[in-house]
């Protein structure tokens, strides 16, 4: 089988995406754990370290989308592959994300 840019744009796609959204979520993580623990110290204020969740999805879904990427450029696991590209949806970036979800699609005969 002929071996296409389709996985490999689309694995690169994804990876960018994913290394966006995991800059972002542990930024914020960081910020918002300072915030949290400013907001700890007043008196009578509980639960400011919470704050930190909000962060979470964003690290889990960037993570998830660099994994995917990789597996798209190496063409094995086509669920994986797509799954990354779809996880590279959510944030302002999700041009790339529906970018590597269509080549992914297209590219799926090239996965073992």
């Amino acid at each position: 089988m002929e071996r296409t840019w389709k996985p490999t744009t689309a694995g690169i796609l994804s990876i960018i995406a994913g290394c966006i959204g995991l800059l972002i979520g542990l930024g914020l993580a960081v910020g918002l754990g300072i915030a949290g623990t400013l907001i700890d110290m007043i008196p009578g204020f509980i639960g400011g370290g919470l704050l930190v969740l909000i962060a979470v999805p964003g690290i889990i879904l960037g993570v998830v989308a660099i994994v995917g990427g990789i597996y798209a450029l190496k063409r094995r696991l086509w669920g994986l592959a797509l799954a990354g590209s779809i996880c590279a949806l959510i944030g302002p970036w999700f041009l790339l994300g529906i970018l590597a979800i269509i080549f992914v699609s297209l590219g799926k005969r090239e996965f073992n």
